[in-house]
């Protein structure tokens, strides 16, 4: 069921557009009255991600004000980056009563496509598929791109780097790795990403200075590379903890990951709390 309608939606439709929403990879939002209004409490309405990233809801609760605030509830649990957090909100009706409701937040496993299969896409995939993501390896040499190699990953794939994401259609949960082993597979991975209809949330190239530079400028000669797009793309790649293994580098760009998806500071925290000093206070002079 993806159609709109006029009405609440009984628990087994929300759990059809929970189901629906999940197998196409796209985050969605269940809204419960739990207090209130009787004649909707249990009902639900749901927060859909549509093509392109807007948000609808599905189902009604009779209600402008009450859908326009199930709708921006949904939409901020669907793009919250620190969690799918549920809660209890309270929402006023045009007559002016209120009720309660129960928001639940669903998303899918996020995407790691790590491109390019060498020493450091192994430490990717394993620490990777620790940490809850669907690890894709993908590389054009059939030496490298094997299952012995990445016994983690969820696929492993090799391909044509003419072409090198035919078979690995992107969502707003992928995040790309790009660690092949030459500038110009990223220019060929970078120029199919900034032609994708979906943009990742995450693009990361790892390489020197002059190796960014040589990409960024080719892309932007041939007419692929607009500067706020570009500046969006993580390179050099990972966050300076002076990794020089690669399981360090490894570490480091998926702590990376972790901090744009999460929205953390990066700061240590010991710093942000500063519990010895509020511990061992300086004493006030009498």
């Amino acid at each position: 069921m993806t159609e709109a309608t006029q009405r609440p939606l009984t628990a087994i439709e929300a759990t059809a557009e929970v189901l629906e929403a999940l197998q196409a990879r796209q985050p969605i939002a269940v809204v419960v009255p739990v207090s209130g209004a009787k004649e909707l409490v249990g009902k639900r309405v749901v927060i859909r991600q549509a093509k392109g990233g807007a948000k609808r809801l599905v189902g009604s609760f009779g209600d402008s004000d009450l859908d326009a605030g199930a709708l921006a509830l949904g939409t901020k649990r669907i793009e919250g980056r620190r969690a799918s957090r549920e809660g209890v909100h309270e929402l006023e009706s045009s007559s002016g009563a209120t009720i309660e409701v129960y928001v639940e937040a669903h998303h899918p496993h996020p995407d790691l496509v790590i491109v390019g299969a060498g020493h450091i896409a192994q430490p990717l995939c394993s620490i990777g598929s620790a940490m809850g993501f669907r690890v894709i390896v993908v590389d054009d040499r059939p030496e490298f791109a094997t299952e012995e190699r990445f016994p983690e990953a969820d696929r492993v794939v090799r391909v044509d780097f003419r072409d090198p994401f035919a078979d690995i259609p992107m969502h707003s949960t992928s995040h790309v790795v790009l660690v092949t082993r030459g500038h110009k597979y990223d220019y060929e991975c970078l120029r199919h990403l900034l032609q994708g209809e979906v943009e990742p949330p995450y693009v990361g190239m790892i390489g020197s200075r002059r190796r960014v530079r040589a990409a960024f400028s080719q892309l932007q000669n041939e007419g692929f590379g607009e500067r706020d797009r570009l500046s969006r793309v993580r390179a050099p790649i990972g966050l300076d903890i002076g990794a020089e293994t690669p399981v360090e580098i490894a570490v480091a760009v998926l702590a990376e990951i972790i901090l744009q998806w999460r929205g953390g500071t990066g700061a240590p925290l010991m710093d942000q709390e500063r519990i010895l000093d509020r511990f061992f206070k300086e004493p006030e002079p009498r």
